[in-house]
């Protein structure tokens, strides 16, 4: 079976992310979007927000499985017995920095392969730390986010 794992902390989770995982969807027996714990980072939706928003956004998909995780993401891979990592890139940037994550996680597992996607121009400007920005000061995040899905309001 060909498990890969799209890791992040997806807060929130984006048209940007939602394209990714429909790129890799068709490639793979099961997508698992892997929501990491950081607890050094403020996040703005907690766990369970962002679980049941993602679970939402692609109920209709059996191939796709949410989880959250704790620890190193290779760990997690092998717990789970993933064969491959997906990442978007959206620009040279992202590449230098994600490259540099993938050679380390093969260091450490080189049974583990990494998947680079490349994001679509149109929405390579969009980022979590952007549209959680929009989301706290009022603005109109919707258009950033998967269709008909909304964050509550009960956010700062």
């Amino acid at each position: 079976m060909k498990i890969a794992v799209f890791p992040g902390t997806f807060d929130p989770f984006t048209i940007g992310h939602e394209e990714i995982v429909l790129k890799a969807l068709p490639l793979f027996d099961k997508v698992v979007v892997s929501i990491g714990i950081n607890s050094d980072k403020k996040a703005l939706l907690s766990i369970e927000q962002r679980v049941n928003f993602i679970k939402k956004c692609f109920n209709h998909e059996a191939k796709i499985e949410v989880i959250a995780y704790q620890g190193l993401t290779i760990e997690f891979c092998k717990q789970i017995k993933a064969n491959y990592i997906i990442r978007g890139i959206r620009n040279s940037q992202d590449f230098r920095y994600e490259k540099d994550i993938a050679q380390m996680n093969h260091t450490l597992a080189p049974a583990i392969e990494t998947l680079f996607f490349c994001t679509s121009p149109a929405l390579s400007h969009i980022n979590s730390t952007a549209v959680r920005d929009i989301i706290i000061h009022k603005g109109d995040y919707q258009q950033f986010l998967p269709r008909n899905l909304t964050i509550n309001e009960d956010h700062p």
